[in-house]
Formats: structure tokens, C-alpha cells, sequence
């Protein structure tokens, strides 16, 4: 598939994230009031990708608590104002208070999410998760880095794109990605490469023609996300000799424009252990919270509180900023 952008002069000595902003007469990054909590409930995963931040896998044991869960629960219960709880790995389906969680939240109202690779829909013990996930309208964003095998297989794993599609089809079976509240069906396209995601409208058309026309699958939306050189996706780059030249790529292609809808700003992200963190990805590197005086999900009971704090930022921040800038929701400009 088409890749966007090109590298430019500007090292990765100079990229300051920061100082990025700056230079483009921008303030630091401060919070709004929260409408997201995005949780990490463990780096348990099925499937050890090549370009996962996270490092997840099938021998990592890091899982959430019950009494995080509960506590995570009550923080929704408590602020009205936060409509959606983000749920994110690992394979989150394989934590063990998952579905407490998906429950929990459902029951206050909330719009969930469940960040889904789709092949644990064929793991041990989960033969009824695509039925769970319709009966409680749980919205699927699914990881699916091309519509063809060869480069899902080679980010992915062998096998996985098969799985993969026989994993839509069965969720299109329950009513998912037909526009349908509560049966929302999202697709994720991360480069295989050390390249930018090309337009975000442009390759949904692509995704949307290919997979109706070669396996009947359909979808809501394609979302195109940055690879952000941390984790495993960085030593990959530092294998390859790439990892300067996609600093550069990213700082050269910093746009303005996407720095107001930065994913930052407006979620808070809870990491398995109970810590707050100003993002996922933040939370990966361990690059402490913003608000400095709040360090766990018991430091605070009225997530307003945030509204104003930094946000801790370092040059990684670069890959949501470049080009047409990237979130979890997809594309910011």
C-alpha cells in the first residue's frame, strides 16, 4: 500500500518535542477536562507483534488488579463527564477482570471500547467473546494492517490474516460494521515500515473495495495510526539502521494543525498497576503523569481536576504530530 512523506535534514538530536512547539509559536501541551479513560490492563497478548509499543506477548504476565478495576469503575461512576472507557493491551479480552470492566461500565451508561487484534477471538476460553462483546454493544477497533496477507502476516505473524478475516466475518455475522450504534466496527492500519500512514480517506476507500470484494467483510471506519519509535517497533528501527532517519522523518513533518485534537489532551490513561499516565505511549516509557501531584487512579476523585495540568511530553511525541497527525482515533487533520 502507499506510503506518505520523506525524510527530511533535522536529526533526532534536535527533536525536542517541546521545543518543536516553540519554534511553531505553540505553548506547552495542557490538558482539557478528560471525556476518556483510556485503560491498560496488561501486556498479556496473544500475539507478539513486530511493531508493538507495548512489547505484549504471550509470556509477559502483567495484569490487571480487581481492586484497580473497581477503582476504575467508581472513577466513572464519579465523573459524569468521561462518556467512554477505553479498553487497550495486550489483548485486553484476556485480562481476567475484562469483562468486569466491560459490565461495570456499560451498566453506568459509558461507551466502551475494546482494542481487539481479532485473533483472540479464536484463543482458549474465548469462544463467546464476539457474542459478549455484541450483547453488552461494545464498540470493536480492530488491528488490521493491510487488507491483504502477505503484509499482515509479515507485522503480524504467520496465519494471522486468515484469522483475522474469519475473526470479521463472524463479528459481521452479530451485526458490527454495518453503522449500527452499540455494533461500531473500526479498522486500524499502522505501516509495516519506517513510513507515514498515507491519507487517511484515500485508504479507507482502498480497504473498504478490497474487503467487500474478496472476503464480503465490512467495516464503520478506517483509522490510520503512526508507529511511534518506542518498544519493539524502536529496536526494529535501530536493526535496520532507520532509527534516525524516522526521527527526522517525523520532526520534518510536524503539522501544526494536529496539536489542538492531540489524544493527550483530552484522556487520561491508567496503566494495569493503578498509575496515571499522559498517554499509552507515555505510560510504555514511564514518563511520569503531568500533574505531578497525582500519581494513581487514588489520588483523585474528580477527574476535572486535570483540566489545565501539562502534559508530559519527550520527542516520541513527534509521530502523533507528523503529517495529518495520528491518535487512537485515527487521523487529527
Amino acid at each position: 500500500m502507499p506510503a506518505a512523506g520523506a525524510p527530511g535534514g533535522r536529526g533526532p538530536g534536535e527533536a525536542d518535542f517541546a521545543r518543536t512547539l516553540a519554534a511553531h509559536g505553540l505553548p506547552p501541551l495542557r490538558r482539557a477536562c478528560p471525556t476518556t479513560v483510556q485503560l491498560n490492563v496488561g501486556k498479556v497478548c496473544n500475539q507478539a507483534c513486530h511493531h508493538c509499543h507495548v512489547d505484549a506477548g504471550p509470556g509477559r504476565t502483567e495484569r490487571m488488579t480487581a481492586a484497580v478495576a473497581e477503582r476504575v469503575l467508581e472513577l466513572l461512576a464519579r465523573n459524569p463527564g468521561v462518556s467512554v472507557l477505553d479498553l487497550t493491551g495486550g489483548a485486553p479480552e484476556l485480562a481476567p477482570h475484562f469483562r468486569r470492566l466491560v459490565a461495570g461500565a456499560r451498566a453506568l451508561g459509558r461507551r466502551v471500547i475494546d482494542r481487539c487484534n481479532l485473533t483472540v477471538l479464536w484463543a482458549p476460553g474465548q469462544e463467546d467473546l464476539a457474542a459478549f462483546l455484541a450483547a453488552h454493544e461494545v464498540d470493536v477497533i480492530a488491528s488490521l494492517p493491510c487488507y491483504g496477507a502477505e503484509n499482515v502476516d509479515r507485522q503480524r505473524g504467520r496465519g494471522v490474516f486468515a484469522a483475522s478475516i474469519a475473526a470479521l466475518r463472524r463479528l459481521s455475522a452479530l451485526g458490527y460494521g454495518r453503522g449500527r450504534p452499540g455494533r461500531r466496527l473500526d479498522l486500524v492500519y499502522n505501516p509495516v515500515g519506517p513510513r507515514l500512514p498515507p491519507p487517511q480517506r484515500q485508504l479507507e476507500a482502498d480497504y473498504r473495495r478490497e474487503l467487500a470484494a474478496r472476503f464480503g467483510v465490512h467495516f464503520d471506519r478506517l483509522l490510520t495510526i503512526t508507529n511511534v519509535p518506542i518498544g519493539r517497533f524502536a529496536a526494529a528501527l535501530a536493526r535496520r539502521g532507520a532509527a534516525s532517519r524516522y526521527a527526522s522523518l517525523l520532526v520534518n513533518h510536524f503539522n501544526p494543525a494536529t496539536v489542538r485534537a492531540l489524544m493527550c489532551r483530552h484522556l487520561v490513561s491508567v496503566g494495569f498497576d493503578g498509575r496515571l499516565w499522559d498517554c499509552d505511549f507515555n505510560q510504555m516509557l514511564e514518563l511520569p503523569f503531568g500533574a505531578p501531584s497525582l500519581r494513581t487512579v487514588w489520588d483523585v476523585d474528580d477527574l476535572g481536576r486535570l483540566a489545565g495540568a501539562p502534559v508530559a511530553t519527550a520527542a516520541h511525541c513527534h509521530a502523533c504530530t507528523a503529517g495529518s497527525g495520528s491518535s487512537c482515533g485515527g487521523a487529527l487533520a
